[in-house]
């Protein structure tokens, strides 16, 4: 599922309905309306969740290293994205509502950058991460290690992640890599974002998953890639 999260930012909540249910809202708002503007979006990516039941015990029980709020909870916006086009639903008391949503009016971090992530057994999907030491590190979920490519992108991964254990992902020139890591741009001073032409480049690059045993992994723990 594709899908981007949104979460109330308690310093423009005037009416104080964070974690409020859908009917508490419209009563405290003297509205039926929600808005938009109190919202942070906090989450953009592919998840692997069947219905919005899932993507509650992902980003609640579970937890997701992209999310940038707190656990999924009461009041928050899922938007679902399909080919038809995008639904909004209210993290309700019981289970989700569709609403009426204008994502375009939510905020975001202003450091913020789009990347291409790349996870064990699956595509490539397009996210944004804090430009942050941070928050690449939390993209990783570990210390992290630079891999410069020569069209201005750099692919970041988890410096100890064949040590750690961390599950294959992909080979690339010899070598393979393990754990989740992502492709950002480099714009000779610090990660960017990916540009159209670079994002639709990785994605092709890195579109099959492949399987990698742990003996593979193994054999190339110390690898140094030139």
């Amino acid at each position: 599922m594709q899908i981007k999260i949104f979460q109330i930012n308690p310093e423009r909540d005037k009416n104080k309905v964070m974690f409020a249910s859908l009917d508490d809202t419209e009563t405290r708002q003297e509205s039926s309306k929600l808005d938009p503007s109190i919202y942070d979006r906090v989450f953009t990516g592919d998840v692997d969740c069947e219905d919005l039941e899932e993507v509650y015990k992902l980003f609640n029980t579970d937890g997701h290293r992209l999310n940038r709020g707190h656990s999924l909870s009461v009041s928050d916006i899922i938007e679902v994205e399909s080919e038809k086009g995008s639904e909004f639903y209210f993290c309700d008391s019981i289970g989700f509502k569709p609403v009426s949503f204008k994502p375009e009016k939510a905020q975001a971090s202003d450091d913020l950058i789009r990347v291409l992530v790349v996870e064990p057994n699956r595509v490539p999907y397009e996210s944004e991460i804090v430009n942050t030491l941070e928050g690449q590190q939390k993209a990783v979920e570990g210390l992290i290690e630079y891999l410069y490519n020569d069209d201005d992108t750099i692919i970041v991964l988890n410096e100890e992640s064949k040590l750690n254990g961390m599950e294959g992902n992909r080979r690339i020139e010899g070598d393979v890599l393990a754990g989740p890591f992502f492709i950002a741009g480099d714009d000779g001073e610090k990660l960017c974002s990916l540009t159209d032409e670079q994002l639709e480049k990785y994605a092709d690059v890195f579109a099959e998953p492949e399987d990698i045993s742990p003996d593979e992994i193994e054999s190339h723990t110390g690898y140094i890639l030139m």
